[in-house]
């Protein structure tokens, strides 16, 4: 019997797609407002094209769209300067990235 708030399916490594699908449609938003083409920030651009793909596959698998979430962060937190600089707001996805994976 799963749990109302989802924490058997993270457990079992399945990840809430939906909202992930909500999380990359909003950075790769905030991301198209940030001038200048850093390489920080382009690396995080390919991560959210990247994960993105991978959503879009016929063949969904969580354990990727974990890895992809998990290098989504680690752009974000590697480029953590450059993107609030940028404008972007990284604590908000960072957050969000955390509670999705269960974090």
């Amino acid at each position: 019997m799963a749990d109302t708030d989802g924490k058997e399916g993270r457990e079992s490594g399945e990840v809430d797609l939906e909202k992930v699908a909500q999380l990359v449609d909003a950075l790769e938003r905030d991301l198209a407002q940030v001038r200048g083409g850093s390489r920080d920030v382009q690396l995080l651009r390919d991560e959210v094209e990247t994960l993105k793909n991978v959503l879009n596959s016929p063949i969904r698998r969580h354990h990727w769209v974990r890895e992809g979430l998990q290098g989504m962060r680690n752009a974000i937190e590697a480029g953590l300067e450059t993107a609030v600089a940028d404008g972007l707001k990284a604590g908000r996805y960072i957050a969000e990235i955390g509670r999705i994976l269960g974090m």
